[in-house]
Order: structure tokens, then sequence, then C-alpha cells
């Protein structure tokens, strides 16, 4: 990097964007020179990237969400530029580190789905492979997360208000989105997706809806003025908010309108420069075009692109209906029955009546075929997109797209063999696995560069950093004393820099001499939070009845990290019932501070990639058959955390790498899980089973407030009485509670055998590497997309 030049772009942004020399400069005002400085070194990059793209068959990536993390430093690493950046901002007095937290995480996702889009991208890059990806520019994200008196409080996640440089406005690439009640311009704003030590540089594209007409003059004038701005607000609404609540019907409407929003203006967008490379001969249009449809929120793409090849194009629906067939590709992420998407046809006839109208098209064609797929009338009932005055956008989306996956082994067999198990039958050859997997650029390189440095140090090149597999190099090292010894004095370098981290963003103090163990994700039910937090009381409860000896006791630190959706309760009551565990435990001097209980509040990428290389124990405890997948989990892994999980979602797979005896596993086979629920009773295991009656009551027996919001109440009494529709205890917190503990136990019990400790924890680095992203995209990209 040229000194002069770097120094001559960033005087330029200065004067134009701030009016300032480069010294009069506030720091974040520092820090945002310094950001547009490096897209505009980049732009170049970034151009020829596009042009190379031209006329290659691409992948259009469409997510509700990408929880991208913060883009500084990224881009300064995989340029290569972090020395010469750290010493450039030195001479002006500040060091990289300070100005890296002068920019606010971006609120384009929540969790694990927008995390893996990201990464997704970012090896798609790294593989120089043309993939764009496809979003809404969240005004405010989620939500920023703080907790009053335990409770979860939403606050708007205020991201944006000030310039963020890392997107930049398209205004030529503006369309217009027609709704059946007002039109609204859609603007995308472009983030540059880069690659480590390579020029080449994919787009993010993330829609900001507009207003058609800015207000009404003539309201205003007469001095309505909350009338003139109505149309205005309810543009802004489409993009406000990543998930608003849909607990009432019109927010049920507004996430429709959103993920119709984002993904008719991306087609019109596709269709246009289709036409400009290729021309009009729309058979060849899935010879150049796949979409990936992340989940069921985008498949309203679908009958959108089937209405923009009818109404706009001039084909017949026969004609559109087999393009469509081969254009898109769908992944499902999930077995709930909550997160299968299904809306009531009433809001679609009240926004978009002709898209209604395409899907009533499918809908009728699937029922003639029905009989011809071997289906009884019962089941091409089930499965059509649209019955029960609803439109069911898995079954769109899975009986259109030419291929469907599952995001672990056992994830996909799941769905072949129960909740997609009639598509399967039909259309086997579309269905394949492609685990997931989290860019080690990021997740190693980036956020654990003492880790990565001692690993290029060892294998004699940082070449691993694009090739995971390199790591298994590394098994050599496994009884190699001083490499472990140097492997632990990293952790405690790691534990130690996330105690100083939280002790400055949160006021938690933390003690880095013990151990560690993290659980951070959603909250929800099948995820067991509220598993974790019965063991911790018991083991508190433990303590003090002196079943435990003090003086042989690991020292320990739970902590905690994730966010309930506003609207639900059960999962806000397991956050304010871990809150009040952590009051209690934390201000208890009599257990000599052996454990402590912290619920870290907004957890983000920026908290993660703090708390990813500080973790000793990866709490991975979903209900078997429950997690598709999990993305966490690897991340732990890949920095040297061992997993205690279930026999779940990719935790099967860490296993199988890393190997039983380098992890805590524990529970119910996935073979066995349903004969085990099918005669599991909670209220057996409540009563017979030592010490769980005690910490479940503490619910209701008023060891712990919920402040008369009746939310413990609703939480005790679906895991002992069940209700009228729902069995007890679904997830089978209760079931697992004794084995849970015990495994625990087990791990902390061998704590302080750091040399067993280390060489375990080496095990599963060297084994990381079948979960880097670059592997799974590259799985995607010679399987589904055809482009490798």
């Amino acid at each position: 990097m040229d000194k002069n030049r770097f120094q001559s772009i960033v005087e330029g942004v200065s004067a134009a964007v701030y009016a300032k020399t480069l010294r009069d400069l506030t720091k974040h005002e520092f820090w945002t020179v310094i950001a547009y400085a490096l897209v505009a070194l980049q732009s170049e990059d970034w151009v020829e990237t596009t042009e190379e793209q031209s006329g290659q068959r691409k992948v259009h990536y469409f997510s509700a969400e990408f929880l991208v993390g913060r883009s500084l430093l990224n881009n300064i690493v995989n340029a290569g530029l972090h020395e010469f950046m750290s010493d450039f901002v030195h001479s002006y007095g500040y060091e990289l580190a300070d100005l890296e937290e002068e920019e606010t995480d971006p609120g384009l996702g929540n969790g694990g789905l927008g995390r893996l889009a990201a990464c997704f991208l970012d090896s798609c890059a790294n593989l120089r492979l043309p993939v764009t990806g496809y979003g809404i520019m969240y005004r405010y994200g989620l939500f920023r997360q703080e907790f009053e008196d335990g409770f979860q409080k939403e606050f708007p996640d205020a991201w944006c208000e000030r310039p963020y440089p890392f997107t930049v406005r398209s205004e030529e690439d503006k369309v217009l989105i027609r709704f059946n009640d007002f039109n609204v311009w859609a603007v995308p704003y472009n983030l540059p997706v880069t690659a480590y030590h390579d020029s080449y540089i994919n787009s993010l594209k993330l829609w900001r809806a507009e207003p058609f007409h800015e207000f009404d003059f003539n309201l205003f004038n007469s001095q309505r003025f909350d009338d003139a701005v109505i149309e205005r607000n309810r543009v802004n609404d489409i993009f406000r908010v990543l998930y608003p609540n849909d607990t009432s019907y019109d927010g049920k409407v507004l996430r429709v309108r959103q993920q119709y929003f984002f993904v008719a203006a991306s087609l019109k967008l596709i269709l246009r420069d289709f036409k400009a490379e290729h021309g009009t001969d729309f058979t060849k249009f899935p010879d150049y075009n796949v979409i990936q449809l992340n989940d069921t929120h985008p498949v309203l793409a679908i009958p959108e692109l089937i209405r923009l090849l009818i109404d706009e194009e001039g084909l017949s629906f026969d004609q559109a209906w087999a393009i469509a067939q081969k254009t898109f590709a769908y992944t499902n992420h999930t077995i709930l029955a909550e997160a299968m998407e299904k809306w009531d046809i009433s809001i679609f006839q009240f926004l978009f009546p002709r898209v209604l109208e395409i899907i009533k098209l499918i809908d009728r064609r699937f029922r003639a075929e029905g009989l011809d797929f071997g289906l009884q009338h019962d089941e091409i009932e089930y499965l059509s997109p649209i019955h029960d005055g609803q439109v069911h956008m898995a079954w769109l989306a899975c009986y259109t797209c030419f291929s469907i996956n599952g995001v672990a082994e056992i994830h996909t067999e799941i769905l072949k063999g129960d909740t997609l198990k009639q598509f399967y039958r039909i259309f086997p050859e579309r269905f394949s696995a492609k685990t997931n997997g989290v860019t080690p650029r990021r997740w190693l390189r980036l956020c654990n560069p003492e880790l990565s440095e001692l690993i290029t140090e060892l294998l004699g090149n940082d070449k691993w950093v694009k090739d995971l597999k390199q790591l298994e190099e590394l098994e050599k090292y496994a009884s190699d004393e001083k490499v472990l010894r140097r492997f632990l004095e990293i952790k405690t370098a790691k534990k130690q820099e996330l105690s100083n981290y939280l002790q400055a963003r949160n006021q938690i103090s933390l003690n880095p001499d013990s151990l560690f163990d993290v659980q951070c994700k959603r909250i929800h039910e099948y995820k067991r939070q509220h598993l974790n937090a019965f063991a911790i009381l018991h083991q508190y409860n433990e303590l003090k009845e002196g079943k435990l000896d003090m003086q042989s006791f690991t020292p320990v630190t739970y902590l905690f990290g994730g966010k309930s959706a506003p609207g639900y309760f059960r999962a806000r009551a397991m956050i304010k019932f871990i809150n009040e565990i952590s009051r209690m435990v934390n201000n208890d001097k009599s257990i000599k501070d052996l454990i402590k209980v912290h619920f870290i509040p907004n957890y983000n990428v920026s908290v993660g990639e703090k708390l990813f290389p500080a973790a000793d124990l990866s709490i991975q405890i979903s209900t078997v058959g429950k997690e598709a997948s999990g993305t966490g989990n690897m991340k732990f892994m890949m920095n040297g955390a061992l997993t205690l999980g279930t026999w779940d979602g990719a935790n099967v797979e860490i296993v199988e790498a890393a190997g039983e005896e380098n992890n805590y596993m524990f529970g119910v086979k996935p073979e066995d899980f349903k004969a085990t629920l099918d005669y599991y009773n909670s209220q057996w295991q409540y009563e017979n089973v030592p010490g769980l009656k005690k910490v479940v009551d503490s619910l209701v027996n008023g060891q712990f407030d919920d402040a008369g919001t009746g939310m413990f109440n609703d939480l005790y009494n679906a895991l002992i009485n069940g209700s009228s529709w729902e069995k007890a205890d679904i997830y089978y917190a209760l079931g697992d509670f004794t084995d849970f503990y015990n495994r625990r136990l087990d791990a902390q019990r061998a704590y302080p055998n750091e040399l067993e400790r280390a060489k375990m924890a080496w095990a599963n680095i060297c084994s990381s590497g079948v979960f880097s992203s670059d592997r799974t995209i590259m799985d995607y990209a010679k399987e589904i997309w055809h482009i490798a």
C-alpha cells in the first residue's frame, strides 16, 4: 500500500464529508473517513468483479437475514492491510482496536439463519463464485435488547442513523413495487463482500423502501400534518424492523409485505440484467440464473417470477412454470411447524391479488398431478399449496424447486422420513444434505489472531485460511506439551480479553481462571435454556446443602446470550428465570464465588467474536431432532471449546469428526428418541428425579419473582401439566435433566487436568476443517448451482 496515496484519499474524504482536517475529526468521524477510504480503495476491484461476472451463470441468494457483523476490520484483514492500517491510525493517536468499537453491528439479522447467509457470501467471494445476496436494509434491525429487573426489554437498534460507509446506494437500480393499496420505490444499497488476499468482491444488495409520493402536500397545507405522512410511514414500516411481531393480523400483513417487497425488487433487477446480457429468450433464463431460497421467507419469489414472465414478458403460464421449476432451489432450516410459514389467503388478496391468482394456478396444477404422483386424496389436500384457507410456503417451495436441501445429515434424514416424506416419495432426486459451515476468516483468523498465528507458524504458511482441511496436519502436535501449553496460554488470554470487554460494555465482572461454560443462541424452548438454568440451580442447591465438596469444586462461570422474539411469552419467561437465578447466585457469598451466572445483553456478532475464542465448554442441548444444524457449535469447536451436547443437528457430525472421547455427549440417540418420547411422562421425572422437583417448583413457590406476569406459572404448567392440545414438556427438558447435569459434572471435574483438556480441544480444532463454509458452498456450487 502506498501511504501517500492512502493519505491523499483519506484527506479528500475528510474534507468532502466533514470539511475538516484529519487532526480535527472526532473519533467516530475518523472511523467513518477510514471506512469510506477503504471502500474507495476497493471500488475498482469491485467494479472489475461485476464486469467479469457479466454473461456468466449466476446465483442469487435470497434471504430475509444477513447477520454480517462489522466490516472495517474484516475488510482490512482480507486486504492484507492490518499492519499498515494499524500504523496509519496510530500516527493520528488512535489504536485500530479502539476504532473498531466505533462501528455498530449492522442490524440485518438475528440468529443462525442470518449468520449462515453471511458466512455463505464470504465463502462465495473467497471461492470466486458469481453469487449475489439479496435482502432488506432494516433500519432498526430486530431490536436492541436490554434487561430491566431481569425482564427483556426491546428498543430500536438504531445502527444506521449515522452514515455507514460500507453500504453504497445504487440510485440507477431502483425499481417500482406495486401493492394493491399503494406503490413504493425499492432502492438497493450494495455492501461489498471481500475475499481474503484476493481482489474478487461480490455484492450484498439490501433493499430500502421509499415512498412513491413524499407526502400529501395539500393535506399538509391544510394543517392535517399526520394525515399528510400516513403513506410515508406505511412505506417506512416495510424496512423498519426485522421480523415485526406477527401475533396480530396487521403484523402478519407487514411480514408478508416485507417478503414480497424484497423478492419482487430483486427479481426485477435480475430480469433486467438477463435481458441486457442475453436478450428475451426466457427459455435460457435457467441456464444463466439460479435463485436459492434461504428458508421459506423468500418463497413468494416463485409466483412473482411467474407473474413477471406472464404479465410483463408475455409468456404463457406453462412456459413460466417450466422456467420457475428450473430456476429455484430451496433450503429448509427447520422441522418446527411454527417455522413452516403459512399465511391467510386474505392477506394475499389484500396485498397482491394477482400473485394469489398465480398461486391458485400452481395449486390447481398440483392437485391435477397429485394422483399421477401416487398420492391419496387426503394427501393431495394436505400437500397442496393452498388449503385450510392458507397459503403454505414450504409446500409451494417443495412442489416447485428443483433442489431441496437440509442443513445437516440428521436434519435431512428427518425431512425425508418425516417432515417432507411425501415430497421425498414424489421427488427423491431433489433431496440432498448440505451440512452448514462457518467462515474461518471471521470465526478464526479475525476473532482469534493469536491462535491463527500459532496455526500459521506450525503449518509454515497461512494457506489454511482458505483451505481449512489443512488443519488436519496439526494432529501430529496432539501430544506436544509445548504446543498444548501455548494453546492454553492463548485460551487464558482470550478469557481475559472477554472479561475486559464485558466489564467495559456491561459492567460484568468475570473470573478468567474459572471454567467458561457458554450457551449463546436464540431463546426457544427447543434450545432448552430452561434445562440449563435448572441444572445450574440444582448445582447451586447441592453446593449449599454440602452434597458437592467446595474444596474440590471447579469454579465455573455460566454465560448466556440470545434474544427472545418479542411475542414469545414463554421464551421471555426463560430469560427472566435465568436472570433471577443470576441475581441470587451472584450475591450469595456462602458459595465463595464458585458459581457465577451472567446473561449478556444484546448478544450480536461482535460479542460472539469475543465469546467463541474464550469458551471452554460449548452448550448445545437442543431437543433431539429439533435443531436443523446449528453453526455456533462449529465456531466454538474451531476455537478449541469442547461440546457438551445432545445427539442433534451438527453435534453428531462434530463428534464423528473430532471423536466422542473429545467431547461430552449425553441423552437419547435419534433413532430411539421417538419411542422414548411416546412413553415419556414429565410428572414421573418431576416426582422421582432427585433435586428436580425443587428446582422446577422454584418457578411457582415464591423463590423467584416474575412481578405478577404469570410467566413462571405458564412455564411450570407447560412442563408439568401440559394442555388440552399439547402434552407436558414436549421438548423433553426434564427427561434429559439428570444426564445433562452429570455429564456437565464430568467436564467440570476433568477441567483441572490442563494438558488432557488441551489435547481434547486440539483434536476439535484439527477436525474443524469439514465445518468450513467453503466446503459447504463448494457442495452447493457443484451439486445444486452447477457453477464449479
